[in-house]
C-alpha cells in the first residue's frame, strides 16, 4: 500500500513554461526605461532561448543579454536579482494542483517534493503556490548539497517521511532525473508526459494531474483505508 506521495516542482506542479513567460513579459515592462533600443519582442525570445527550459541558471542568462543588446544602463546582476525578487510573483500551477493535493492528504498519504535549483528560490516558488502547508518534506537540491538523478535526495525523502521506499510513489516530468533516477532509487514513478519527451519506462503515465487520482495504486490506498474506518 502506497505510503507518500513525493511531487517534482517544475513542469510538474508548476506551469513553468506559461510561468516564465508571463515573468519575461513583466520584467520587460518593469524595466523598459534601462532597455533603451531593445526590441520587446527579441528580449524575450533571446532570454527564452538562453534559459533552455530552465536548465541554465539565470546568472549566465543575463549576462548573455547585457552583452547581446549591449545593454549599459541595468546590469547583469541587477537583472538576476529582479528575477529573484519577482518570479514568484508570476508562478501559475497546473490546473486543479490543489485539489489534487487536498484529496491525497485525505486520503492520509503523506506528502514531499523533491527539486533541482537554488534555495531559498524554489521554496518561494511553492509558497507562491499556495500549497507549502500540503507537504511534510521538501527538498531542494542547493539546500541538501545532491540533486536528482543521484539516488540520495530520494533515499533522504524517503527517510524523513519515515516511508520504505517501495511505498513511495515519484511524479515527475523529467524523463532521466525524475523517472529513472526515482525508479533506480526504488520508488514507484509516474511520468507526467510533456511535449517531445522520450521517457524512461514508468509504473505509470498522466496526462494532467488529476490523472493522477486514477491510478490503481492511489485507488487501493483510497479503499483499504475505507476499510479500515
Amino acid at each position: 500500500m502506497i505510503q507518500a506521495v513525493l511531487f517534482d516542482l517544475d513542469g510538474t506542479m508548476l506551469d513553468r513554461e506559461r510561468s516564465i513567460r508571463f515573468f519575461i513579459h513583466r520584467q520587460y515592462d518593469r524595466l523598459e526605461g534601462y532597455l533603451e533600443g531593445v526590441e520587446k519582442k527579441e528580449f524575450i525570445e533571446a532570454f527564452l532561448k538562453l534559459d533552455a527550459g530552465g536548465y541554465v541558471w539565470k546568472d549566465r542568462v543575463y549576462q548573455q543579454l547585457v552583452s547581446m543588446f549591449s545593454i549599459t544602463s541595468v546590469s547583469w546582476q541587477e537583472l538576476l536579482d529582479d528575477y529573484i525578487s519577482h518570479f514568484k510573483n508570476s508562478c501559475i500551477p497546473y490546473p486543479n494542483l490543489k485539489s489534487v493535493l487536498e484529496t491525497l492528504r485525505f486520503q492520509g498519504l503523506k506528502l514531499g517534493v523533491i527539486t533541482n535549483g537554488r534555495y531559498p528560490f524554489q521554496l518561494d516558488s511553492i509558497k507562491a503556490l499556495g500549497i507549502e502547508s500540503f507537504f511534510d518534506v521538501v527538498l531542494v537540491s542547493e539546500k541538501e548539497g545532491i540533486k536528482k538523478p543521484d539516488p540520495t535526495i530520494f533515499h533522504r525523502a524517503s527517510r524523513q517521511l519515515d516511508a520504505p521506499l517501495d511505498k513511495c510513489l515519484f511524479v515527475g516530468d523529467h524523463p532521466q532525473k525524475d523517472i529513472a533516477a526515482a525508479g533506480n532509487a526504488g520508488m514507484i514513478t509516474v511520468w507526467k508526459k510533456t511535449k517531445g519527451s522520450n521517457p524512461e519506462p514508468a509504473d505509470y503515465t498522466i496526462h494532467q494531474l488529476e490523472d493522477l487520482l486514477k491510478i490503481d495504486v492511489l485507488k487501493y490506498s483510497k479503499e483499504t483505508r475505507n476499510r479500515r474506518k
